[in-house]
């Protein structure tokens, strides 16, 4: 990884030139990514314009008052907070004199306006410090024009400059003049040791509004004139609509219109009661016009493809086939997981305004450009024509990765004429999913004199497609004999990302089976870990992607942390370390015995993510991962039957609930690498963690999740109960 750098070129192509403000300050754009496109330039006229026209600009007022818009999707991840403090640091001014503004899908000025895959800071942490660094030292050159005195003689604190004489002036009192300076080529930026902002805790910046009910989400949007679209859909994956009766629906007091669109029915009504009443008053028949999927089906196919030849290989280093052959020893298991849904806090919701001169969409998207060049397509109307707001989302895990909703919404207003917000009921959100595909895992290792020798990984999935993930991670480059195959059946259910795509289970399957593999060889568990990172030290591999040393680190801190083996009678620990989303973690979960059960009562994670930027909000990320992969792994399931999904609601569907969440101990590595990812990287092996105690608590592996619907495994016999 590479670490901070002091010193930064700038060119002047990823600087934009700044420009007078009609009511005084100036604006000065920046490209947050290195991808951002050169012929970008900010507005003129501030007074003119409304401040979700734009987006990628710093604004500072006369007073010193400094605003900054954040155009990246903020899914509760932080970045709208943590993003802008990157600037601010490099700007030199006081945190609480920073309004944060989100911006608008803006694809002239950026290319990457995403919320995905943990990866906002680490593309940003660069670019948005040279940002503010750039404009502190356009400040410090204006000032030192109006002194007469060289720049180098000038420092800033908190928006004021001053020369060696020790006069000062504001940001406020020289904007005017920078405007016209020179973009300067080189920009120092700070050391860590002069951080007065990153690596301290933040408040969320939407926190005020949010604790008092603000609008900021999508459910919370209003426009004049606009109605709301409640939508029915196929009751079953596999099925198009055959006919529809709406005479029931129109019939209902505030029901405006009642609109088909491909084989979806949308109700249109003054306020979301009334159109999901009406919803419900339509009358509908379906025709199978694919193959209707049950959760038996999947469970029959994945095995089969586990037991056939038809894989693709991602990686092969030595001979798997000579190392089994010639194997002391052989462990080989299965690991299985159900789909799972999102279960966004916020159902889905989106706004179209589709008119003959633009298309004005508004709503929680983690991926507005995708989305606008997909309804730009489908309604056949020119990208620039559209104009995406982003509103913050609740909950976003993968889900509004996908823009099926928003373009529900603009297909609907198209054919309406009018302002319309499609808003999903819970069982709307539920039935109509982008869910985890359904996936089982073979792992195989062979043993021979003491040492690992093979190891042979195979996946089976539905419309498995994120193949990349798997292959480079730990304990590729470990083992001279490695391979990694996949095969995937392809089905009409919806699938995609879910957070932390396939390595949320895949922690689990490889963690448990390290644990077992200890067990068959009789070595220390931990050991046996790290061994095997030895091996990769000092490899010319490019394809690995983790740092032995660095999981070395997390594991040997997570063993002190922990108390590894040093719990008194009737604590049982599970130990796991993992690496995904360019983060290095270990954990270890220590379960107790209530009542004849094993309850998981404390997680201990160990973070090396690099710098973090605000610490409350990484606190906020790992706990909340550590607990979302707990209660997943314990109790989330979701089935199929003929293509009909069997959860609709939260009656039918578990989650972990607050009783059940256990304590979370947080300890961050601290170095001088740049930021890595940390939305996702503590949910993967949370589930491994729990299994490997129960393991230690009741003498059984579990191989399958959800682990409580297989209570016979979990329950502790009385005479085994100790203390």
């Amino acid at each position: 990884m590479s670490t901070s750098k002091p010193n930064m070129t700038f060119s002047r192509r990823d600087f934009m030139r700044t420009s007078s403000l009609a009511g005084g300050g100036i604006l000065i754009g920046f490209n947050l990514f290195t991808a951002c496109k050169p012929e970008a330039s900010p507005p003129v006229d501030l007074a003119s314009l409304n401040y979700n026209d734009f987006n990628a600009f710093i604004k500072i007022a006369d007073n010193g008052a400094v605003t900054i818009f954040s155009p990246n999707p903020e899914i509760g991840q932080g970045v709208k907070t943590s993003m802008p403090m990157l600037i601010a640091e490099e700007l030199d001014v006081a945190w609480d004199k920073v309004l944060v503004e989100q911006g608008v899908l803006d694809t002239k000025n950026y290319t990457r306006q995403v919320a995905g895959g943990s990866q906002s800071i680490r593309f940003g942490w660069d670019p948005l410090r040279q940002t503010g660094a750039t404009a502190r030292q356009m400040l410090i050159n204006a000032a030192a024009s109006r002194w007469g005195v060289e720049p180098s003689e000038c420092t800033t604190s908190e928006g004021v400059i001053k020369n060696a004489s020790g006069e000062t002036l504001t940001y406020g009192d020289v904007v005017k003049d920078a405007a016209g300076m020179e973009i300067p080529e080189k920009v120092k930026l700070k050391k860590r040791s002069e951080y007065k902002i990153i690596g301290k805790d933040t408040w969320n910046v939407d926190l005020d509004k949010i604790v008092t009910g603000q609008p900021l989400f999508g459910l919370d949007y209003k426009k004049e004139g606009m109605v709301i679209a409640s939508v029915m859909r196929p009751p079953a994956f596999g099925q198009k609509l055959d006919s529809y009766d709406d005479a029931g629906a129109k019939e209902i007091p505030g029901v405006i219109d009642v609109i088909r669109f491909g084989d979806k029915i949308a109700v249109l009504a003054k306020d979301t009661w009334t159109a999901m009443k009406g919803k419900k008053a339509l009358k509908a028949s379906w025709k199978d016009d694919g193959t209707l999927e049950s959760t038996s089906d999947h469970d029959r196919i994945l095995t089969g493809l586990l037991d056939g030849k038809d894989f693709q290989t991602l990686r092969a280093d030595g001979d798997i086939k000579k190392a089994f052959a010639s194997a002391d020893k052989v462990l080989e298991r299965t690991y299985e997981s159900p789909f799972l849904p999102h279960n966004c806090l916020e159902p889905m919701n989106f706004y179209a305004d589709v008119t003959s001169d633009k298309i004005h969409l508004v709503g929680p998207i983690q991926t507005p450009e995708r989305t606008a060049q997909e309804i730009a397509e489908k309604l056949d109307r020119s990208p620039e024509e559209i104009h995406l707001e982003m509103t913050r989302m609740g909950g976003g895990f993968g889900r509004r990765l996908y823009g099926d909703f928003a373009m529900e919404a603009a297909e609907i207003s198209s054919k309406a004429g009018k302002p319309v917000k499609v808003v999903f009921s819970r069982e709307d959100d539920m039935a109509a999913g982008i869910y985890r595909p359904a996936i089982k895992y073979r792992i195989k290792a062979a043993v021979k004199n003491g040492e690992v020798t093979g190891y042979h990984l195979k996946e089976a999935a539905v419309n498995s497609n994120m193949y990349g993930l798997i292959p480079n991670f730990f304990p590729a480059g470990a083992i001279e004999n490695y391979q990694v195959d996949v095969a995937k059946h392809d089905s009409n259910i919806t699938t995609g990302a879910w957070r932390a795509p396939y390595t949320n289970f895949l922690a689990f399957a490889e963690q448990s089976f390290f644990d077992e593999l200890a067990e068959m060889m009789e070595v220390d568990k931990v050991q046996l870990r790290l061994d095997l990172l030895q091996k990769v030290k000092g490899t010319t591999d490019e394809r690995i992607q983790y740092s032995p040393e660095r999981m070395e680190e997390v594991i040997k801190t997570a063993v002190e942390k922990s108390g590894w083996g040093k719990q008194p009678d009737g604590v049982y620990q599970g130990f796991v370390n993992y690496y995904c989303h360019n983060s290095h973690v270990a954990e270890v979960a220590n379960v107790e015995i209530e009542d004849g059960m094993p309850v998981v009562k404390k997680i201990i994670c160990v973070v090396d993510c690099g710098i973090v930027v605000n610490p409350l909000g990484a606190l906020n990320q790992i706990e909340g991962g550590v607990i979302d992969g707990v209660g997943h792994a314990m109790y989330g399931d979701f089935a199929f039957e003929n293509g009909v999904p069997q959860s609709g609601n939260f009656d039918a569907y578990r989650l972990i609930r607050i009783n059940e969440a256990p304590e979370v101990e947080v300890h961050l590595m601290e170095n001088d690498h740049s930021p890595t990812g940390l939305g996702e990287p503590t949910l993967p092996p949370a589930g491994g963690a729990v299994a490997n105690a129960l393991k230690a608590a009741t003498g059984k592996r579990l191989y399958k999740q959800p682990f409580t619907k297989y209570p016979e495994l979990l329950i502790v016999p009385e005479k085994e109960i100790i203390g």
